[in-house]
């Protein structure tokens, strides 16, 4: 689903509650429903907002008020949880974290926000995509702790210095908007991606953790870390502010050196 018809204009700002001080922007959403529509296109709809507003709102007031087929994933909405990573005027972030003051254009000029699902996985519905081409990749690097021979019969112990190393990938909330932005994963799906070559770095180079070869053999691939050509695009997506293009480098010079 590649195609994207012509706009439509759908008048909403009637009908939508307008606190006081509110202005409306025109929200711009790219629309497709698999059971009706052969390819996407763009809906407007005038939204009374206010600046403090958060771009998740302006999606909840539509689907509340004007139109209640508009899909989309939120949960915790305190930018937790990255269930609601979409494009946002071209990039890649999460709705409940962007304000409607940012997004105000100069005085005198209509606000326009345009709202479209992330690349690179399939569009099921609406701003809806089907994450598992990127749960399977995640899944594919063991993002977990492995150990072997007995437990032990205390907490595995470590100094900050070693929780420090690889403190900043921790921070992932598999959103995928740092994958999403990936050149080289919209073109080729099979590229693990920068997400799942994060959370292989989290365990990669934890102290505790004994399965890091086997981590690293698996990013060594066609599909690996090798793939990767540095366009920082998915440290600039990333909403938690990891340094993703560095965390790849690191895995890259691990492979190289044989170890973490």
């Amino acid at each position: 689903m590649t195609a994207v018809s012509e706009d439509i204009e759908t008048t909403g700002a009637s009908a939508i509650p307008a606190p006081e001080g509110a202005i409306t922007i025109t929200v711009k959403i790219l629309r497709f429903n698999p059971e009706i529509d052969d390819e996407a296109h763009w809906e407007s709809y005038h939204v009374p907002a206010l600046p403090t507003d958060r771009v998740l709102n302006l999606l909840s007031a539509i689907k509340n008020y004007v139109d209640g087929t508009l899909s989309f994933r939120r949960s915790c909405a305190h930018g937790v949880c990255g269930s609601d990573a979409m494009q946002i005027n071209g990039i890649n972030r999460l709705a409940c974290k962007v304000l409607v003051k940012d997004l105000l254009a100069k005085e005198g000029k209509e606000t326009v926000v345009t709202v479209a699902p992330i690349k690179g996985l399939p569009t099921m519905k609406d701003l809806y995509v089907d994450m598992e081409p990127f749960f399977e990749a995640y899944r594919a690097v063991k993002p977990y702790l492995i150990a072997y021979g007995n437990e032990p019969t205390r907490e595995r112990i470590q100094s900050q210095a070693d929780r420090d190393r690889f403190d900043d990938t921790t921070k992932c909330i598999l959103c995928a908007a740092c994958t999403s932005s990936c050149p080289v994963y919209w073109n080729d799906g099979s590229y693990f991606g920068p997400a799942a070559i994060v959370n292989a770095h989290r365990f990669i180079f934890d102290s505790r953790d004994e399965g890091s070869e086997e981590r690293l053999d698996i990013l060594n691939d066609a599909e690996g870390v090798w793939r990767c050509r540095t366009t920082f695009n998915c440290t600039d997506a990333c909403p938690r502010g990891i340094q993703v293009t560095q965390a790849i480098a690191e895995v890259k010079q691990a492979i190289l050196r044989g170890k973490p």
